[in-house]
């Protein structure tokens, strides 16, 4: 903690509204995924959708502003794809569980990847590491 500069109470606030913006996040997901999997009426998961999609963007953002260079590694341009794809669910309306199946592909290999996969920078060709990251 020292390192990052950041008091012990700031990084626990920090890793702790991480915590539960990633687990939030995940419910909408499992919501939404449970709906469009189980072919339930939209009606039904439509809040677990927003859920995902706004905890998603927070968290998305909350990167950003972090270290801009997430956008150049990895798991930002996985992020980003993933983002693309869901942006596929109205044209592609017949294949959304297909599309969703590889957006919780594309997120386990982000979330769960070796750094070395994670970290890698497209324009530096090489692992680049993050500043002040705090893990949640």
């Amino acid at each position: 903690m020292q390192k990052q500069g950041i008091s012990e109470k700031r990084f626990w606030v920090q890793r702790l509204s991480k915590t539960c913006l990633r687990a939030l996040h995940i419910l909408g997901i499992v919501g939404v995924g449970g709906g469009i999997l189980l072919s339930v009426d939209k009606t039904q998961w439509l809040n677990y959708w927003y859920l995902a999609m706004t905890t998603g963007s927070i968290l998305m953002l909350w990167e950003i502003v972090r270290d801009w260079r997430w956008l150049i590694q990895l798991k930002g341009l996985l992020t980003l794809v993933k983002v693309g794809l869901l942006g596929l669910f109205v044209p592609l309306a017949n294949f959304k569980p297909e599309l969703l199946i590889v957006i919780l592909f594309l997120s386990v290999i982000v979330s769960h990847g070796p750094a070395g996969l994670r970290h890698y920078s497209i324009v530096h060709r090489r692992q680049i590491d993050s500043k002040k990251e705090i893990k949640g």
